[in-house]
């Protein structure tokens, strides 16, 4: 049984992981670059190196999730995460950074949504699909949160102040992951055969299903990766004021945590796959709208508001999609399989948007966001038509 406490905990901790790793760079880049004074695509490297060791450890955490639960996983990934933040503060070389973020990467997806979301199935099964919204409304503050905090840190002790700071934080979440109830699976009712027929229940229906929520993850966490390393820098770019920059940015947690609100609130009877494909009509739109940013505050508002609201709903169906389109028993396992193109080729998201807006500028940046937006789209619409059932 999923608890309160659990989930609140979990959010709590889904709040702070993200913020002291995931967001990291986008807060303290630019100051990470002017004191080392490396280029660009060397600092940011070294995120996306923390991404590809998250797609390589991917499949071996799912194991270690559907066999032990996520108590034990999520507590190292909480020790892992401060020791990956020390060793980021004390760093002096390419070598020492990189090596840094290797171990940041490992403890990512040890602490982040997908776990928890493997937690949580592993703990209620089908029943996870209401805890997983609740635990992504705490999460999406992660970048209103500590976008502000990690600059406002920066400016008063450093930026490897700040990131001594985020290594305690880190330290913070392991009461928060003891809360998460331990034992193997056999000691929970989700042991028992599932009480549904799952959507893609043959062979051919699995690969097809798994095929297209492979696609959707993979081009969501490309955005997701490129936009948390430049969101802020892109928008000083379009011709706003840095100050103003970081402001606009950080709405992108409020459009996040505002949308699984309501998800929370009025989507109760709206079927994952409906979800899904609304959180799809979503993005092109606010890319198009980003364009205007330059001659309308407005429009970089909406920009930044409504990305955060349609990849929060994405983040949400990333977890719930699995409990219906396969078998809950082998959720982390299987979804940890899936999720290794999406890490791998987010990976090379930060790099990749560096060099667009290097050479095409910002607004080149946000037709690349639009074309993968339109790819999530059509992913979406096929995966609707193909399974959707008035029954779930």
């Amino acid at each position: 049984m999923i608890t309160r406490l659990t989930v609140i905990s979990l959010g709590l901790s889904q709040l702070t992981c993200w913020g002291i790793s995931y967001y990291l760079i986008g807060a303290l880049g630019p100051m990470i670059t002017a004191d080392f004074g490396w280029r660009v695509e060397t600092v940011h490297g070294g995120f996306s190196a923390a991404l590809l060791v998250m797609g390589l450890a991917s499949p071996v955490v799912g194991r270690l999730i559907d066999r032990h639960g996520g108590r034990a996983t999520m507590t190292a990934g909480s020790v892992l995460l401060a020791a990956g933040c020390g060793w980021l503060a004390l760093a002096e070389t390419i070598a020492g950074y990189y090596g840094a973020w290797l171990v940041l990467g490992v403890a990512m997806r040890l602490t982040l949504y997908d776990a928890a979301f493997a937690a949580l199935a592993h703990i209620g099964g089908t029943d996870a699909r209401r805890p997983i919204t609740h635990v992504t409304l705490l999460g999406g503050l992660a970048s209103t949160v500590f976008w502000p905090f990690g600059v406002a840190l920066a400016e008063a002790f450093g930026w490897r102040g700040a990131v001594l700071v985020y290594a305690g934080c880190a330290l913070l979440t392991i009461p928060l992951h003891l809360v998460i109830p331990g034992g193997r699976r056999r000691d929970t009712a989700a042991q028992a055969a599932p009480a549904y027929q799952p959507l893609a229940a043959g062979r051919r229906d699995r690969l097809i299903a798994g095929g297209l929520y492979a696609l959707i993850a993979t081009a969501a966490n490309l955005l997701n990766a490129g936009l948390s390393a430049h969101m802020v820098g892109m928008l000083a770019g379009l011709g706003l004021s840095a100050a103003v920059a970081v402001w606009v940015a950080s709405l992108r947690g409020i459009g996040q945590s505002l949308a699984r609100l309501c998800d929370v609130v009025f989507g109760r009877n709206l079927a994952p796959l409906d979800l899904n494909l609304l959180a799809a009509l979503i993005l092109p739109l606010c890319f198009l709208t980003g364009l205007f940013s330059a001659q309308f505050l407005m429009a970089a508002v909406a920009f930044a508001f409504f990305y955060g609201a349609g990849n929060g709903l994405l983040t949400i169906t990333r977890g719930t999609l699995p409990l219906i389109l396969f078998d809950h028993r082998t959720y982390g396992s299987f979804v940890g399989k899936l999720l290794v193109p999406s890490f791998l080729f987010s990976a090379a998201g930060p790099v990749i948007y560096a060099f667009v807006i290097e050479r095409f500028s910002e607004a080149g940046a946000l037709y690349l966001s639009c074309g993968l937006a339109v790819l999530i789209l059509a992913a979406a619409a096929i995966l609707k038509w193909r399974f959707a059932s008035p029954n779930i």
